[in-house]
């Protein structure tokens, strides 16, 4: 027995949950992220877990570590200068895209620019077949060339992505083995073995995401391993994925866009095992930290998935939590625009130097600012005492831009609150016309840092009456990989018709993706434990265009049960457009399988009940809904099963404040979970 802890890195701060499996208790912590300095912060938190709580390094059994390294390589554009290899001829895919622009409504829409610049992308001759088999066999004088010129622009590192490599990846492979042999000095990924789906603009964009973010991933984790190691914690490192699981840190170097979403999947796993919890099935979580705002279904129970999440500008063709940003974070920047208009967003004041009230050097209003000249903040220690909340700043910051807006002080701080809750608001509506859902139905599930500070404002908004604010909901993504199980998706393009002429080859496709993920878990990952196996297709009818995915039992192609596999598309296919043809002959275009070896989750014992009235710590002066008023104060660590109260009112604790307008009736849970009802 020992310590499990879980770490996410955010934009502001990086948080602990440190699990002592002896005594079955959970300590938390925020540390300040330092950007110059990615690892530092690790080192700070552990040192800070070892001084309050007497975590012992040599005593970890379990570091699990969610990262932003790779989402913000991306968004910031300082990844490594890549080369492309492709076929002849097609040396403009990425740029073709999908003939879609971001906006096609806009008509100043422009699609971004490319990671890999045409001047860097190199047509080499050779092409495989639908089939696999060799048209044209490969020009390896052609890739030596290539290699050539891509030494003169200076690349770091070469993507191969020839057609077809999904069925055949002989080409790819030997192209890899004479840029080993010519050039040891740039490290060269094929698309192929990063994700082996048919399309060839969504298999080149997702090795070209994951050889752009290699080398500052690589570097991250080789001084995140060497700090760990130099303060005694001998477990090894693990990283959690963009499926919301987890893998060790060796495989992540490499396998780097599988952890791009790694920190906000982390979070809504987390979220779905506090709801299941809480006997919750339906949930609109809602994380809000330093730099962003992101929501994610829960539906009967489980996160939904998908591919096609963007990543900054470019679309993410690997299976991750469905999670949307929505809006803007505790340190997003208001501003007035040349109209005279009041903007929320998306610059972000992060954690150097932070809002101007956290007395770092900021000098821009920012949401947190406008919370604490309303009066919200400021009232207990913010961050576990990392952070000293310094109002007059905040008023100094938010006064500039009162004045510009020739409004009041207090009203301008709540303008800039309903601004972002606007945002919010119309985007939430987007994601849920997508999903085709009643958020009458569900409870708003708010963590991060200033998630529970927005909460209650937006369920009110979108007329959400039931919110569920976790017992520590500013370390929820740090739970969220104390309970992640190590996880991978394997994928087979097959491209056929489901009937018994193919049922061998769907049999023989099925047996190598089992036999894959045996051997990821088991020698890969070193996994001895139990494990669950999930089998899906990707299917259409014949003629369409796009596929949609639908669960399988594995035993109906063991057993040649063909029926089945078509009736669980036409359900699927009903459930989604609400039309299905079960006399139209059904394509199996991908066969999916996912390994889970399963992590024991916390065992968090419920609390006793209490009787009486919870005592509010102080009344509070607090501008809110136009006017100045008295509010109670409560300690959140005073709030205990079978406590209740009428809001308005504020709840304040180490990692979050929890504002509560009137309207709403509070309780407490026998796991300490803060549920907000709204009244009829």
């Amino acid at each position: 027995m020992g310590w499990r802890i879980g770490v996410d890195i955010g934009g502001t701060f990086i948080d602990f949950c440190a699990l002592d499996e002896t005594t079955r208790r959970m300590h938390t912590l925020k540390v300040l992220t330092t950007p110059t300095e990615p690892g530092r912060e690790v080192m700070e938190g552990m040192a800070l877990l070892e001084q309050r709580h007497g975590v012992n390094p040599a005593e970890v059994a379990s570091f699990v570590h969610g990262t932003t390294v790779g989402i913000n390589t991306v968004i910031q554009r300082k990844g490594a200068r890549l080369a492309l290899l492709t076929n002849a001829g097609f040396e403009d895919v990425i740029e073709l895209a999908r003939l879609r622009m971001p906006d096609m409504y806009s008509l100043f829409c422009a699609r971004p620019d490319q990671l890999v610049p045409r001047d860097r992308i190199f047509g080499v001759a050779g092409r495989m077949r639908a089939d696999g088999t060799e048209d044209v066999p490969l020009d390896e004088a052609g890739v030596r060339a290539a290699i050539g010129r891509a030494r003169a622009r200076a690349t770091e590192g070469i993507v191969i992505s020839f057609l077809h490599a999904y069925r055949n990846p002989a080409h790819e492979q030997a192209a890899k083995a004479i840029i080993r042999a010519e050039a040891p000095d740039l490290f060269v990924f094929t698309a192929a073995e990063i994700w082996p789906v048919i399309r060839e603009y969504e298999r080149t964009t997702t090795g070209i995401l994951n050889g752009y973010v290699h080398p500052r991933v690589d570097r991250y984790l080789d001084s995140l391993e060497a700090a760990l190691a130099g303060r005694g914690v001998r477990a090894a490192a693990m990283i959690t994925k963009s499926n919301g699981g987890i893998m060790n840190a060796g495989l992540g170097r490499t396998a780097c866009v599988s952890m791009l979403l790694s920190g906000t999947a982390s979070g809504v796993m987390g979220a779905s095992f506090l709801a299941r919890q809480a006997g919750i099935a339906q949930a609109l979580t809602l994380d809000i930290g330093g730099t962003s705002a992101d929501v994610a279904l829960i539906i009967d129970g489980a996160p939904q998935f998908g591919t096609g999440e963007m990543i900054g500008e470019f679309p993410l063709h690997v299976p991750s939590v469905s999670v949307s940003s929505i809006g803007d974070g505790g340190g997003s920047i208001a501003w007035v625009d040349g109209f005279g208009m009041l903007k929320v967003g998306p610059e972000s004041a992060g954690s150097v130097p932070g809002p101007a009230c956290y007395g770092r050097g900021g000098d821009r209003a920012t949401i947190t600012d406008a919370m604490a000249v309303l009066g919200f903040l400021g009232h207990v220690p913010l961050a576990y005492s990392s952070v000293t909340m310094d109002r007059a700043r905040a008023v100094a910051v938010v006064q500039r831009l009162a004045d510009q807006l020739g409004r009041g002080l207090e009203e301008t701080a709540e303008a800039v609150i309903d601004v972002s809750i606007s945002s919010m608001f119309a985007e939430v509506n987007k994601l849920i016309a997508r999903y085709g859902v009643d958020l009458r139905e569900f409870t708003l599930l708010p963590f991060g840092g200033a998630g529970p500070m927005l909460g209650c404002v937006l369920a009110r908004e979108l007329g959400i009456g039931h919110v569920l604010i976790p017992r520590r909901p500013g370390v929820v993504s740090a739970l969220g990989g104390l309970i992640a199980d190590v996880k991978n998706d394997f994928i087979r393009t097959l491209f056929l018709d489901v009937d018994e002429a193919h049922l061998a080859e769907f049999r023989a496709a099925l047996a190598d993706l089992a036999a894959q993920a045996e051997r990821w878990l088991r020698t890969e990952q070193g996994f001895a434990g139990p494990a669950t196996i999930q089998v899906s297709a990707e299917m259409r009818y014949r003629g369409q265009s796009f596929e949609i995915e639908a669960p399988l039992e594995a035993g109906w192609i063991e057993a040649g049960n063909l029926a089945a596999i078509r009736d669980a598309f036409h359900r699927q296919h009903a459930a989604i457009y609400d039309f299905s043809d079960p006399a139209a002959p059904v394509q199996l275009v991908n066969l999916r399988l996912v390994i889970a070896g399963t992590t024991i989750p916390p065992d968090m014992p419920p609390e006793p009940r209490v009787t009486g009235a919870p005592i509010p710590e102080r009344m509070v002066a607090v501008w809110h809904d136009g006017r100045r008023q008295e509010m109670p104060l409560f300690l959140r660590d005073a709030l205990h099963h079978g406590h209740g109260f009428l809001g308005p009112a504020i709840v304040a604790q180490e990692d979050a404040t929890t504002c509560i307008p009137a309207g709403f009736a509070a309780s407490i849970d026998p796991y300490g979970n803060l549920h907000l009802r709204a009244a009829d």
